[in-house]
């Protein structure tokens, strides 16, 4: 709806403390089914405002290859429930490594829901996934909480007694 964009528009300048590239809009893939025209101007407004957009739970709806040729995405992130059985199951892998493999020949980076364990972080970083989230590498938490998690992860890792952890996404856009 272009009043969104608008709306976004005006809290931005009203909140100048507020930088838009640290914010990502997560629009489901069966809300741009319902108008992929509609959905494709308001995204790219929303861009050109600086912020960042990921399509949420690809693959969970009645995925179309056009998406990620036409829908203005930063991100392409895959659905939990094929991420969290991907250790056990060929079938929910296999789906993991299409999405990664077709992200890649878009230029899309990809962000992995459901890391429930480090194994599942590895082996989503060897399968070339760019971000991961989930209880393998923190809870959720208050905001208040997330500067500390984060401080305390990065010195973790400086100091080489990572153990069982894998680096942290920076903001120069690195993940994992």
């Amino acid at each position: 709806d272009r009043s969104f964009a608008d709306y976004l528009e005006s809290y931005l300048h009203s909140h100048p403390d507020v930088a838009p590239g640290q914010i990502t809009l997560e629009v489901l893939e069966s809300t741009a089914l319902e108008d992929t025209q509609r959905a494709s101007n308001v995204l790219a407004r929303c861009q050109s405002l600086g912020l960042q957009v990921a399509l949420d739970d690809f693959g969970t709806g009645f995925s179309s290859l056009t998406y990620l040729r036409t829908l203005p995405v930063d991100i392409i992130k895959i659905d939990q429930s094929f991420v969290r059985n991907m250790l056990e199951d060929a079938g929910d892998r296999a789906i993991v490594e299409s999405v990664i493999f077709l992200a890649q020949r878009f230029a899309h980076p990809v962000l992995a829901e459901g890391a429930e364990t480090m194994e599942h972080a590895r082996r989503l970083r060897q399968m070339g996934c760019n971000f991961v989230q989930g209880y393998g590498i923190a809870r959720p938490m208050p905001a208040s909480k997330v500067l500390d998690w984060a401080r305390s992860w990065q010195a973790r890792a400086r100091s080489g007694k990572t153990g069982d952890m894998l680096n942290p996404a920076v903001a120069s856009g690195e993940g994992l």
